[in-house]
């Protein structure tokens, strides 16, 4: 599939203008809106959730196939940083930066 320069522009635009709505649309129901105490609770468990989502297949699962060994060296990284985040209370600790 050949796209133009000008194409994929638009393209790109457009969704950026189309997540900033349904987010603005978020923000601006949740601003009128009062949220039930359970779900307050329930979302505050949503980044973490999805966090680990992201990450956790690609430590434990490289190339594909599951690997719970000390040949695997994002596990071995993941953890050294999971273990600096916990000791130092500081997230950003454990990513290096």
């Amino acid at each position: 599939m050949n796209t133009t320069p000008v194409a994929l522009g638009i393209l790109i635009v457009g969704m950026g203008a189309v997540t900033y709505a349904i987010r603005l649309s978020l923000i601006l129901l949740l601003g009128r809106l009062r949220v039930p105490p359970l779900v307050q609770r329930g979302l505050r468990f949503v980044p973490p959730a999805v966090l680990s989502a992201l990450i956790f297949p690609e430590l434990l699962l490289p190339g594909g196939t599951l690997m719970l060994s000390l040949g695997n060296v994002r596990l071995l990284a993941g953890v050294l940083a999971g273990l600096v985040a916990w000791q130092s209370k500081n997230v950003r600790a454990g990513s290096g930066k």
